[in-house]
């Protein structure tokens, strides 16, 4: 949420307003809660204030009333799933993706209402004072989506239906966009078709079987996939999937060839469905059926995957679903330490910038007798120079590295980050495999795995 002066406040105002509501003592812990990136918690308003000077300084743009002056984020998590500092760890983590280190940003937890939250102020102005964070169409979305992939790691829990607007949700969501009605109709039409009915009759009842509704009382045929309330008229589908179509395809009159670049997803192997629990949920007997075919497809592929890999044993899956979630879990701590290792070494670095474009406000306000009136006259590049060297002191080093060292040992982290990443991308969908070609063998097997041994599995996932 864009945040502006409003009505009879100043820039400064407006930015304390805020930053002392989300800072409050008594929603974070007497301040335990609070985090800052590129800023002084306890200073934030003054940078950001300084920020916006140096902005229009270098730049001479100034937007007036209008201007948005910062981001406001709320992240709010189930009720008693998460505790305060995992919550202030993860809203760091989306803010960091957000900006990508771009922009300051503090953090602050709230534990005052019956759910943990976060409020994230994100300075509208980049760390070199040369450009503006830009908001961006369905940025709302987009934002979501990243909560949703960091919540999923940390095995925690996601509004699993969000309402998408105009269809920007799909587009956020890509590859992992769920499928229309129309499109699930299309796949069970072709699934019927590969197993060759004999005629259009027995395609409507193989077609049934696969958990469509069928309605054959009116002009034109009318087809409702599970979980779908109104019903789709088959011509609609268009192309290789009309009335006429499907007959001729039937007859072997009509051969659908895929389209130039198209290439056929192979099938992985996805978790059984629990038959008995969507029975008691409300679901029908058509959506029995088609859970029923689903579950022999998965058992099928679970087969097939120990085929394709040398027959392997159930004791080689264990041994290799094990490694895989070592693996994931070993990149996982890597990626997180180089993240750490990168926060701190830009953190040092705008330290020594802000120390340095400071020190000589700082050194006339010492040669004034720490005059109170030249405090007042220049209290943000005061402020911003005592936090840098408070922050210095704290490191407990004699001699500082130059900017320059700081920025190549930053490139080289980030390019090991880069690196990991992908590793962690494929390791993580290598371990998702395993274990549901594990748990699709133990139920062939009839074999039960311990309960804090699934557990565990379902965290890591």
């Amino acid at each position: 949420m864009p945040l502006h002066t409003g009505k009879g406040r100043s820039v400064s105002t407006a930015i304390a307003d805020i930053i002392d509501y989300v800072e409050h003592p008594q929603k974070t812990d007497n301040g335990k809660l609070i985090t800052g990136y590129a800023c002084d918690t306890r200073t934030a308003d003054a940078e950001f204030l300084l920020s916006k000077q140096k902005y229009f300084q270098q730049t001479g743009r100034q937007r007036g009333k209008d201007d948005v002056i910062a981001y406001h984020l709320r992240q709010a998590f189930k009720p008693g799933e998460i505790i305060p500092e995992l919550a202030n760890q993860i809203g760091r983590e989306l803010a960091m993706k957000l900006t990508k280190g771009n922009n300051a940003f503090v953090v602050c937890t709230h534990i005052d209402k019956h759910h943990v939250h976060n409020h994230i102020i994100i300075n509208s102005i980049n760390l070199d004072c040369t450009r503006k964070f830009r908001n961006f169409w369905n940025s709302t979305w987009a934002i979501r989506r990243m909560n949703d992939k960091l919540c999923m790691e940390h095995g925690l829990s996601i509004v699993e239906n969000p309402k998408p607007s105009r269809g920007s949700y799909g587009t956020w969501l890509g590859d992992e966009k769920p499928l229309s009605f129309q499109e699930q109709l299309r796949q069970a039409i072709d699934a019927v078709l590969n197993e060759s009915p004999t005629d259009f009759s027995d395609f409507l009842k193989k077609l049934e079987t696969m958990g469509v509704t069928v309605n054959t009382k009116r002009k034109y045929i009318r087809l409702k996939a599970p979980g779908q309330i109104k019903f789709t008229r088959c011509n609609s589908l268009k192309g290789d999937y009309t009335e006429q179509a499907i007959r001729g395809r039937i007859e072997g009159k009509r051969t659908v060839t895929p389209k130039r670049g198209e290439r056929k997803p192979q099938p992985k192997v996805g978790l059984l469905i629990d038959i008995d629990a969507a029975i008691r949920s409300g679901k029908g007997a058509g959506y029995e059926r088609w859970a029923k075919v689903f579950n022999l497809k998965q058992l099928s592929q679970a087969v097939l995957y120990l085929k394709e890999h040398g027959d392997m044993s159930y004791e080689e899956l264990q041994e290799r679903t094990t490694a895989a979630v070592t693996k994931f879990n070993e990149l996982s701590a890597e990626i997180k330490d180089l993240e750490s290792q990168m926060s701190d070494n830009g953190e040092l670095q705008k330290q020594i910038v802000n120390y340095a474009k400071t020190r000589t406000v700082y050194a006339e306000y010492r040669k004034a007798g720490y005059s109170k009136k030249f405090r007042e006259a220049h209290e943000a590049e005061i402020l911003i120079h005592q936090a840098a060297k408070k922050y210095f002191d704290s490191l407990g080093t004699e001699k500082l590295p130059s900017v320059k060292v700081l920025r190549e040992e930053y490139s080289k982290l980030l390019a090991r980050k880069r690196k990991a990443y992908a590793e962690y991308k494929a390791a993580r969908e290598e371990m998702k495999e395993l274990y549901n070609v594990k748990s699709n063998v133990e139920h062939l097997l009839n074999i039960s795995e311990p309960e804090p041994e699934r557990e565990r599995e379902k965290t890591r996932r």
